[in-house]
């Protein structure tokens, strides 16, 4: 870990400005010197990086602001490189670009100034690399669990306000997000209360017996079920219908 407390005298500074396809780099070398360059997330410009860095003369610190996940591949490299990579704080750099000039306006070149100034006062964070320090797995299957939970709380909503209120309103009565895989069965099988209404009751039982799992008063919860489909106030589509 290279100390900061003196960087500025004796330490190249890189800012990078990370975004999807290209990057905004601006180093300040320990003699002084400025340069700015702009290079793409591919391969062969992370390799021109890395030599580039590689020829300074002394200790090189490289401070980026996390954009998404499109900092992770170049943070690595970089890391993998022997070089050290700080973060800038989000929130920060948009306060200090703010004082700085006056404007909530931003471009990837003042952005890049932004973080070398706060790179040069030391106003960063530890980057933490968690294929570095091994906890990728566990994250990333954090982060798969918390898709699934998005994609399932999308198709609820989806489901509850608006194909239900649609086509079976009466049945949303039925919806509990503990035991929902039930409720979608039904539902694969019974899209409508048309659906339901096309069969007689003791071919209804029959089907959608397996279908709904345990209850207390089984074949009474599926009378209850076919009077209200009866009655429903659905649209009243056709069981082969595109919607």
């Amino acid at each position: 870990m290279i100390d900061h407390s003196d960087c500025t005298s004796s330490v190249n500074l890189v800012a990078i400005d990370v975004a999807k396809d290209w990057n905004v780099v601006l180093v300040q070398e320990s003699s002084g010197n400025r340069r700015s360059f702009k290079f793409a997330n591919r391969k062969a410009d992370h390799d021109r990086l890395v030599a580039f860095l590689k020829t300074l003369s002394g200790p090189v610190i490289a401070a980026l602001e996390p954009t998404g996940d499109y900092h992770r591949p170049l943070a690595y490299r970089l890391l993998s490189e022997g070089i050290e990579v700080v973060s800038i704080s989000s929130l920060a750099l948009a306060r200090v670009r703010e004082a700085r000039f006056g404007t909530w306006d931003k471009n990837d070149p003042k952005d890049a100034q932004v973080i070398l100034s706060m790179l040069a006062q030391n106003m960063v964070q530890t980057y933490y690399d968690p294929l570095v320090a091994g906890t990728h797995d566990v994250q990333e299957l954090a982060n798969t669990y918390f898709q699934i939970t998005l994609a399932r709380m999308r198709l609820q909503h989806s489901l509850m306000l608006h194909y239900i209120p649609l086509y079976f309103p009466e049945f949303a009565r039925y919806w509990n997000s503990t035991r929902s895989e039930w409720f979608v069965r039904f539902l694969l099988r019974f899209p409508t209360a048309q659906s339901v209404r096309l069969l007689d009751f003791e071919s209804f039982s029959r089907e959608a017996w397996d279908l709904i799992g345990r209850k207390v008063a089984k074949r009474r919860w599926l009378a209850e079920t076919y009077a209200m489909a009866a009655e429903s106030i659905g649209l009243p589509v056709s069981i082969d219908s595109v919607a």
